[in-house]
């Protein structure tokens, strides 16, 4: 009987590895492989410590065991030099060795870096310039850009392969990870800022892409296709996008940008080539204020008093505040699942049918702190008590 249940549990644990994927460790892409010989490198040299130490544990068990009369007994034994070198020397040059080969690793897989190679064996020719796409991580899909294509896709991305590709993301409201494990390691995409992924995929496939950072409902179905094409196949298919002339401007954006789950794969032949630049500052939507604007502000030693002005510029987080509704596929009912709570899901609490009142942005006080004025020469600084309000006692004090 117990024979029977141990084959059970094997066939059982064989069935359900089956349905692994070992992508991770069989690779497409160069940096993938470079990433895969890290982790087998790695993994042995730490092997060569933890195998011999469970060994002995094992064996001394064994040796010393209440029954082996034979075994040595030595209750005064509390030192030996030879032992204590074994002891401290084995790990300490593991450790070294580990140290520099992910140092080194480390400087060389920088996603910044671009690439000096197509594979362990060709270099990257000379004149060959990398393909640029533009990834924005959406809630709950991602939107490639190939700026000199003039093209935009929804979940679907491709590239030729053996040439390098160069990943310029960001996202559109919260922080998300862009992962092809066939062509190279994760890459986080955040808001308000740009990060980037050099790589380049050796063998032709379709690969699976997904989002590697939970981001709400529909983050298990944010996923995408990345195929590895020939040149003429991806000139095919390029120019299959372009036939497409859905347009996708700043209008057409606020829209797409909105929560969604389930996507299915579309095509932009006709898109503003701004779009991208827009999305990483913040300022798609009409009248708001740039990321880069903002930055020049505080370079030029802030706008003082006068930049209360720019707050309605820089609201961003609670851009749909204002909907009357939620976006289509992102809460109840259109998603068609209970709702978890009262409060519907979304950048910020808003009303879930028409008929109920929106949610409007707190009005600013008319008390509220207009600043600190400078101190006129000549005039004693006046104990005020909070900036830009009156001390109630009227009194001076000093030391």
């Amino acid at each position: 009987m117990k024979s029977t249940l141990r084959i059970f549990a094997l066939l059982l644990a064989a069935t359900v590895l089956s349905g692994c994927e070992w992508t991770v460790m069989a690779p497409s892409g160069d940096i993938a492989v470079q990433q895969r010989d890290l982790i087998v490198l790695s993994t042995v040299l730490m092997l060569l410590i933890i195998v011999p130490v469970i060994f002995l544990t094992f064996f001394f068990a064994w040796k010393y065991r209440e029954s082996n009369k034979d075994a040595e007994y030595a209750p005064e034994w509390h030192h030996s030099t030879r032992l204590e070198l074994i002891i401290w020397s084995a790990p300490l040059a593991i450790i070294l060795v580990l140290g520099t080969v992910t140092w080194i690793a480390t400087h060389k897989l920088d996603p910044y870096r671009p690439l000096d190679r197509i594979d362990a064996n060709t270099p990257i020719p000379e004149g060959v310039e990398p393909l640029v796409v533009e990834v924005v991580a959406i809630d709950w899909k991602w939107l490639f850009f190939y700026p000199e294509q003039g093209i935009a896709t929804i979940n679907e991305l491709a590239a030729p392969v053996n040439r390098p590709i160069q990943f310029k993301l960001t996202s559109s409201s919260i922080m998300n990870s862009f992962f092809v494990p066939a062509l190279a390691g994760q890459i986080y995409a955040m808001p308000g800022m740009e990060t980037k992924l050099h790589a380049v995929i050796n063998k032709e496939g379709v690969y699976k892409g997904f989002s590697g950072n939970f981001s709400g409902d529909g983050f298990s179905h944010m996923r995408f296709d990345f195929h590895g094409l020939s040149e003429d196949g991806f000139d095919a298919w390029v120019a299959k996008v372009q036939a497409d002339t859905t347009r996708l401007g700043r209008e057409e954006y606020l829209v797409l940008e909105r929560p969604s789950e389930r996507e299915p794969v579309r095509y932009f032949g006709d898109v503003d080539p701004a779009l991208f630049e827009a999305i990483v500052n913040m300022c798609v939507a009409p009248g708001s204020m740039c990321v880069h604007e903002m930055a020049h502000i505080d370079r030029s030693g802030g706008g003082g008093v006068d930049s209360q002005a720019n707050y309605d510029r820089l609201r961003y987080d609670n851009r749909h505040a204002d909907d009357p509704v939620a976006a289509p596929a992102a809460t109840f009912p259109e998603a068609g699942r209970e709702a978890r709570g009262d409060e519907p899901q979304g950048h910020q609490p808003r009303a879930v049918s028409p008929d109920e009142p929106t949610p409007q942005p707190t009005p600013s006080n008319e008390d509220d702190d207009e600043g600190v004025k400078p101190i006129p020469p000549g005039q004693e600084p006046q104990n005020e008590g909070a900036p830009g309000k009156p001390d109630n006692d009227g009194g001076r004090t000093g030391r």
